[in-house]
């Protein structure tokens, strides 16, 4: 089943007060510059069925940037992946190019483990 669009809620399961609300905490974090961010590129096989994938981890700033960096690696690397939860998982072992195209891409602080 689909999440509802529900607010967070904490924990919280009934309050007395009767002007209570939940307040969200907005995190408005700005992506960093490309020169700033510090990608980790790696080889996982773990729950994916022996499959591997390359996963760059790293990634501080807002999660559309993630998605539209996500989707420019998969189409260098010409395979699908996704981009999720500050991690984008790209099929296959794909470090040397994805290293390849961060470094051009001015992504300097970024290493291959």
């Amino acid at each position: 089943m689909a999440k509802k669009n529900k607010p967070d809620n904490r924990g919280f399961v009934y309050s007395t007060d009767p002007d209570f609300s939940f307040q969200q905490d907005e995190a408005n974090t700005d992506t960093l510059l490309p020169a700033q961010q510090k990608l980790r590129i790696k080889l996982d096989t773990k729950h994916r069925a022996g499959k591997a994938v390359t996963l760059i981890e790293g990634f501080v700033g807002k999660d559309e940037d993630l998605q539209v960096l996500g989707k420019q690696l998969k189409n260098f690397c010409g395979t699908g992946g996704s981009a999720k939860d500050g991690e984008i998982i790209i099929q296959g072992d794909q470090r040397d190019k994805v290293l390849q195209w961060l470094i051009k891409h001015e992504y300097k602080l970024t290493k291959k483990i």
